[in-house]
């Protein structure tokens, strides 16, 4: 039976100026699966997941209602730590910023700011960090190089890896694929299919098709409204709403 990691319940989330970016939202995530969250521009997609590891609390003058729980605990109750909570959920944004070090001390970097100074154990964790993000073989004879001089499809997959470094529990990834060619998105979304039988993954993408291909459950977002949910095969073959019909086939989106 499969657990549940992540519950949203009866979330919202409105701005300073009164604007609603979500509105009512409830899912939940399923321990070692991937949810891919799909929607136009403005729809709720990326402020949901800045939500569930707290990047929200840095913007000031916010209004939240609801509850987002992990392993059953709200993650905005007295007592939780959001830089603790930020460890076990990690993120990856959609453009790729390595640290301008080497591709070793980008993976190195934070576990060593959590206290990790046993050079055997910090190759373990880049190898191992390398290896789960389909990058060791491509990089292990130049792990003294510059990260800048890696693809932007290399990059991004080292920021999964630097990710994957600090051992979180949760993976979130917001359009991580946005600017990278064909090829290096395969790689990708060979790595997301390969992490999820350790970490639970949620997914936000521009691309209707990478839902399609690695999620297990879907979600699509519009304008702050969670219209549809449920398992991929379901949402893309006979979805409940019309208007996810249309922004998977194209009519509007």
């Amino acid at each position: 039976m499969r657990v549940e990691k992540i519950r949203v319940e009866d979330f919202g989330f409105a701005y300073q100026d009164g604007s609603v970016a979500l509105d009512n939202i409830n899912l939940r995530v399923i321990e070692n699966e991937i949810l891919g969250i799909m929607g136009p521009a403005r729809s709720g997609k990326s402020t949901l997941l800045r939500s569930i590891n707290r990047m929200t609390d840095a913007v000031l003058g916010t209004v939240r209602k609801g509850s987002i729980s992990l392993d059953g605990v709200d993650i905005y109750s007295d007592g939780i730590d959001p830089d603790d909570l930020r460890r076990r959920v990690g993120m990856v944004f959609d453009v790729p910023v390595p640290l301008p070090r080497s591709i070793y001390e980008n993976i190195a970097y934070g576990p060593k700011l959590q206290g990790i100074r046993n050079k055997k154990k910090l190759d373990e964790l880049v190898e191992s960090g390398l290896q789960s993000a389909i990058l060791w073989d491509e990089v292990k004879d130049r792990l003294d190089t510059s990260a800048l001089r890696l693809s932007g499809g290399q990059q991004q997959r080292l920021c999964i890896a630097r990710t994957l470094a600090l051992d979180p529990e949760v993976i979130l990834l917001d359009e991580p694929c946005s600017g990278l060619d064909p090829i290096s998105t395969l790689k990708v979304e060979e790595a997301l299919s390969e992490l999820k039988s350790t970490y639970t993954i949620v997914l936000v993408t521009n691309n209707t098709k990478q839902a399609a291909r690695v999620a297990d459950k879907t979600a699509y977002f519009l304008m702050g409204e969670l219209v549809e949910y449920g398992v991929t095969k379901q949402i893309f073959t006979v979805p409940r709403d019309r208007r996810t019909d249309d922004y998977i086939s194209g009519r509007f989106g």
